[in-house]
């Protein structure tokens, strides 16, 4: 196994600069992703989880890939948003030794550890809460209103959905469309001015209170 980090561009927060109550956090961090890996990236996907838990942070995705040979990303996030280099650098000490007994590739592999980035996958339910007004891409597994590919503003979070301005709707579609949770196959947002904006003063805002609270 080779190991490398990866800091993807700056990790994110909330937006603006609301910070997660301990009463969120915790509720955040037990909050199952809405989508999740298949096949042998579900069975490593649950050997690192529980390491990624013990270190206050949670699992974003796991992907094996051909890339540089063969690839193992492990994207993660700390419960309060952040992710720095020296965070994804202690998540691999901790993961390395755990994959080399469970051993679940049979292959030589170079193991990246990440997280999310500003144009971050949406995984959970409080992606959508926490990023709602900005631009989102996604696909859906079944069609919706005759369509599998979405692209648009975050307008409404319910329990089961969420509701997407479509940025170009097509002649005859309705411009807002409900699309249910348990209907995605993948779901990420898409650069723009105002997302860096805001992914930017949301970082600066949970890393101030992160210092704060390890100078108390």
């Amino acid at each position: 196994m080779l190991i490398g980090i990866k800091e993807n561009a700056t990790p994110i927060g909330l937006t603006g600069t609301t910070l997660l109550s301990d009463a969120d956090t915790a509720m955040e961090r037990d909050e199952a992703r809405l989508i999740v890996e298949t096949g042998l990236d579900a069975r490593i996907a649950a050997i690192v989880e529980p390491v990624v838990n013990a270190m206050d942070a949670r699992l974003v995705r796991v992907r094996l890939s051909g890339q540089n040979g063969l690839t193992l990303q492990v994207m993660a996030e700390r419960n309060d948003g952040t992710m720095t280099v020296e965070d994804c650098e202690a998540l691999s000490r901790a993961l390395s030794p755990v994959l080399d007994v469970e051993d679940p590739i049979d292959k030589a592999y170079h193991l990246e550890i990440s997280s999310p980035g500003i144009d971050r996958p949406m995984v959970r339910r409080s992606d959508f809460e926490r990023w709602a007004g900005h631009l989102l891409k996604c696909e859906t597994t079944i069609l919706v209103d005759g369509r599998k590919r979405f692209r648009g503003v975050i307008i409404g979070v319910d329990d089961n959905a969420f509701t997407l301005r479509r940025d170009q709707p097509g002649e005859g579609e309705k411009a807002d469309i409900r699309i249910p949770f348990d209907a995605l196959a993948e779901a990420k947002l898409i650069l723009t001015d105002d997302l860096v904006r805001d992914a930017l003063t949301a970082d600066k805002a949970a890393k101030a209170a992160r210092r704060e609270a390890d100078e108390t």
